[in-house]
């Protein structure tokens, strides 16, 4: 009997000091693993914001079109300016004060030099614009979710422009209890709210909703 109860003993023990191990490491665990898949799906996210951002200057607007956008990354150019100020005579108001110099016009001409590229520009000898479309995480079979519409705000109309993925989407694999505390997160060192994104269909704002640390970070 006292053998029984001795094994029963060790076996709490062990369980006890499993759960313990549990609920520091697992936390531990799940932000390593957590940390490593937002730095590529934010990079992801920041080569779609570069193309998104092109493509408004460019062409006046945004796009919710993946064919469209990659069609422009591959397509499009950007003309390379030269701006240089002149001046002249400002010959009427010189003839209304009887003077034949005095007065000038100060102007800035912007000169076209050139045309180069969108792709170079923005991705090198890179063709990962043709991938940045999907959520890059192992057994994850699924795209960002790009929407693009117009806004008004104070009497003007905006462009704007969304991609984002659910983290759900992008931690679906981990620990749902971690997960859920996750897709609340409010902080300044955390991604905020239930999904990872850039822009915004409601305001008018190009920016991800990541902090500063993930504009350093790399992926492998």
């Amino acid at each position: 009997m006292k053998l029984v109860i001795q094994i029963v003993l060790w076996i709490v023990i062990i369980f006890l000091g499993w759960k313990l191990w549990s609920s520091i490491m697992g936390p531990v665990e799940f932000n390593k693993v957590k940390e490593a898949r937002y730095v590529k799906v934010i990079q992801n996210l920041k080569d779609i914001q570069a193309a998104e951002l092109a493509h408004k200057e460019i062409t006046g607007s945004f796009t919710g079109d993946w064919d469209s956008l990659i069609n422009f990354i591959e397509t499009a150019k950007f003309a390379i300016t030269q701006r240089r100020d002149t001046s002249f005579a400002d010959v009427a108001k010189n003839k209304a004060f009887g003077i034949s110099e005095g007065y000038f016009i100060e102007e800035s001409l912007i000169d076209t030099l050139g045309f180069t590229p969108v792709k170079d520009s923005l991705f090198g000898n890179s063709g990962r614009y043709k991938t940045m479309m999907n959520v890059p995480v192992e057994g994850v079979n699924a795209k960002f979710d790009l929407k693009a519409g117009k806004i008004v705000k104070n009497d003007a109309t905006y462009s704007v422009f969304e991609a984002k993925v659910s983290k759900k989407t992008v931690l679906g694999d981990l620990d749902k209890d971690l997960l859920m505390q996750e897709m609340q997160v409010q902080s300044v060192d955390g991604v905020n709210g239930p999904d990872i994104k850039v822009g915004s269909l409601e305001e008018v704002n190009t920016s991800g909703n990541w902090p500063k640390i993930y504009d350093t970070a790399r992926g492998n």
